[in-house]
């Protein structure tokens, strides 16, 4: 009985459904209740119109939340209790095919710089996994690596995690499942993962934060802060070169 009342919470209009089986059906309190998830003195209380004024009845039968012979065998035996009907007319649900992974418009040009970056840096990692991590297709990938992608003069290799096309983690894990498969302990991976640190610390140039403050106060003219200096009055200078040749 806790299953089927469970079941009840399902039901989409309890109380309508109560309301339509009080009004057109010989069914006990109980067997309501069990029905529709309601407790007996609730039903009791729709029946005698002392809440759910206004709601109209909801026949259970024409929507298929049970069968007429359900309903049937419950009216000849009160102590009988209805079963629900399986929903039939409901829509299979639709699982997304498995592709590649979406990318946003701003960053799908970035994917082949990706791409050339994990075929330098990341040879471990297959084209299905690289597919997986960009976003990509086996073309795409063939295209760069034999250097006959239309874009290929202005390649740059940069990381999908700098790029924003995937995560550390899902890069990490790619690298490790790919040095795994070629037999690798945990020491080597360890070891190609320091590696693989190590030149990106490299790439990073010490200088940046410097190079920045620089750039943000170049193109600043502040001649206009100098202090000029003071220029003599051109009245005072003619009389000082007449009384000179006078003398």
């Amino acid at each position: 009985m806790a299953k089927e009342k469970m079941e009840a919470a399902g039901l989409l209009m309890p109380k309508a459904t109560s309301i339509w089986l009080v009004e057109n059906t010989a069914l006990t309190f109980e067997q309501i209740g069990d029905f529709t998830g309601l407790h007996p003195i609730e039903v009791q209380a729709l029946a005698d119109e002392d809440i759910g004024r206004g709601i109209v009845g909801r026949n259970p039968v024409e929507h298929g939340e049970v069968t007429q012979e359900e309903l049937d065998t419950a009216q000849s035996n009160e102590n009988y209790f209805m079963k629900h009907a399986k929903r039939r007319d409901l829509p299979t649900v639709k699982l997304r095919a498995k592709g590649p992974k979406y990318t946003p418009v701003s960053k799908r040009g970035d994917k082949p710089d990706a791409i050339s970056y994990l075929l330098k840096h990341n040879p471990e990692i297959s084209e299905a996994q690289i597919c997986k991590l960009v976003g990509t297709t086996k073309p795409t990938i063939a295209s760069v690596r034999d250097r006959t992608h239309p874009n290929m003069p202005n390649l740059r290799p940069r990381s999908p995690v700098d790029l924003g096309l995937c995560t550390y983690a899902e890069l990490e894990a790619a690298s490790r499942k790919g040095l795994k498969a070629q037999g690798k302990t945990e020491e080597e991976i360890q070891a190609h993962k320091d590696k693989l640190l190590g030149l990106t610390e490299k790439e990073t140039p010490a200088h940046s934060s410097q190079s920045a403050d620089n750039n943000t106060m170049a193109g600043f003219d502040f001649s206009n802060f100098l202090s000029k200096p003071a220029k003599k009055d051109d009245d005072e200078t003619n009389l000082d070169d007449v009384f000179r040749k006078r003398q």
